[in-house]
């Protein structure tokens, strides 16, 4: 399934996202219109959604798309989960996940505009997972089976409010309006051909910034979930964005953020891709 939000309502999208079907309207009110609501009923869902051919759906303007889990009860973000990454800002790999939060506020739809609040605001394209089922102490080999599915991610990141002061306030620079765009679509795991291998790219303008797959991550999906949530109970449709591999601005030399103008193209193979535009805020 690929489910998306678009006013508030579920939609469930076709294979190529242009057309789908109002779910609560098309189910006859079998499953309402929330789409969190759908990710605590999601086998029942699916098994809907089997007999539904959403490609025969009413067409979808993807600008028109909110973030595809609009509100999460928590947003749990990994650092430095990419050796590459971590290589390229000087610092060794972590030998435990490196975990911060992201405020749900922050979160946005796969078109929304990026207000550029400093002259250091930088890019990190990432594997965004959303919880389905959710649990305690989950089994690292029960994990996936945990998970209602992926999107595609920006942890957006104001590097001169982050480091502002020392210690850095990782949380806070990485939650302003709109500096976690998700989607275009919440998309199962079954319609992804290797859920722990997949191609993600980010680009600025036309320039190619981050190239990677998620196999190289430090610590994969399984091994995320099962680590969270020893720590804290995963709730359906809590968040968690899996790191990004090398390329960001901040540690290029020259250093390279994102300017008034420029569009950010995100994608993830399989997922679709998300076109930001970056505005100097008021």
């Amino acid at each position: 399934m690929r489910l998306a939000n678009r006013d508030g309502r579920l939609l469930l999208l076709g294979a190529d996202g242009t057309r789908g079907l109002d779910v609560a309207e098309a189910s006859g009110g079998r499953f309402g219109p929330d789409p969190m609501v759908a990710l605590a009923s999601l086998d029942a869902l699916r098994d809907w959604a089997a007999g539904q051919d959403p490609a025969q759906g009413a067409p979808v303007d993807p600008a028109a798309l909110g973030p595809c889990v609009p509100s999460p009860a928590s947003v749990f973000a990994i650092g430095l989960n990419y050796r590459d990454h971590a290589e390229e800002a000087g610092l060794e790999a972590p030998k435990a996940p490196m975990v911060f939060t992201k405020f749900p506020s922050c979160l946005a739809g796969p078109h929304a505009t990026v207000p550029l609040h400093s002259e250091r605001v930088d890019w990190e394209v990432e594997l965004v997972v959303a919880i389905g089922r959710g649990g305690r102490a989950i089994a690292e080999a029960d994990a996936l089976d945990a998970v209602a599915g992926y999107c595609v991610g920006q942890d957006i990141s104001d590097r001169a409010l982050q480091f502002k002061d020392r210690p850095p306030q990782f949380s806070l620079g990485k939650s302003l309006d709109a500096y976690g765009p998700i989607g275009p679509a919440l998309v199962t795991l079954d319609e992804v051909s290797d859920p722990l291998d997949l191609g993600l790219t980010c680009d600025v303008g036309d320039e190619r910034m981050q190239d990677g797959r998620t196999r190289d991550m430090i610590f994969a999906v399984p091994e995320l979930v099962a680590y969270l949530s020893r720590h804290c109970p995963l709730r359906p449709g809590d968040l968690i964005f899996t790191g990004t591999p090398a390329g960001v601005g901040s540690v290029r030399e020259p250093r390279r953020y994102l300017a008034h103008g420029e569009v950010l193209t995100s994608r993830i193979e399989g997922l679709g891709e998300l076109r930001n535009r970056c505005e100097r805020a008021d």
